[in-house]
């Protein structure tokens, strides 16, 4: 194998590489989206911690979302976080109770993902929004199907190092494109779903929004899967055509 070549499935291996870890951190972690909230709002945040963690029904999305807006809430793919008081007794007795903040979260099961979403948040009797719906169920979705993606291009590529051939590179390397998209468009698809559900549910005034750092990895690991993807193209396809022509010359 030319040395050329080799680099080139040993950038794009090591790509692949990073782009799986950095996805998978940021598909099991919680810190896609962030919510701060003025100190203003700490009158009303015990009330939404109480619906937030089980006093009404997580199904209602009006519910969890005031509560993710006046807790400092964090949302992620399979997790939604809140900063709920709890309060510690002090270890004299004449010191008052303290109540100290803790992080504290509810996972998201397979099928609340596949909720329907309404134009009016918290409101059954409203249409449902499909547009939202599918932006939500597709920014989970996504993710899995590109990592499903690498998974079976990595087994493709150590057939061909098995055959010892650079041909599987090329669905490789196929595969490894259609995952870059695929995480793209959750990535797409989750900011969009975040917008609309603002322009829907607007914060309150004293509620600032940011993207966290799992968003940030989902974005990084989009094109290195292209340029992994694109690598193992042109490995392939460039080994194809110096055989071609080194067989060419050998026949004349």
């Amino acid at each position: 194998m030319d040395n050329r070549f080799a680099t080139a499935l040993v950038i794009g291996s090591v790509l692949s590489l990073l782009s799986v870890i950095y996805l998978s951190a940021a598909v099991g972690t919680v810190s896609w989206y962030h919510y701060f909230t003025s100190p203003v709002l700490a009158n009303v945040s015990e009330t939404a911690a109480n619906k937030f963690l089980g006093e009404l029904e997580r199904a209602d999305e009006k519910t969890y979302t005031d509560a993710l807006y006046h807790c400092n809430g964090s949302l992620g793919l399979w997790q939604q976080c809140i900063m709920a008081s709890q309060p510690i007794m002090a270890s004299q007795p004449y010191y008052q109770e303290e109540v100290l903040p803790e992080f504290r979260c509810v996972s998201l099961s397979f099928s609340d993902q596949f909720l329907e979403k309404y134009t009016h948040p918290g409101n059954h009797n409203s249409e449902v929004d499909l547009i939202r719906t599918y932006l939500w169920r597709c920014q989970f979705l996504l993710p899995l199907v590109s990592l499903g993606l690498i998974f079976f291009g990595a087994i493709i590529g150590l057939a061909g190092c098995v055959c010892r051939s650079l041909y599987p590179a090329l669905g490789t390397g196929a595969l490894h494109l259609l995952a870059g998209v695929c995480t793209l468009g959750a990535v797409l698809c989750f900011a969009s779903g975040m917008y609309m559900l603002q322009k829907s549910l607007p914060p309150p005034p004293g509620v600032r929004g940011d993207y966290g750092w799992s968003f940030f990895l989902a974005c990084v690991s989009s094109p290195l899967q292209v340029m992994a993807g694109a690598l193992f193209l042109w490995a392939s396809q460039a080994s194809r055509r110096e055989y071609s022509l080194m067989k060419a010359y050998r026949v004349a």
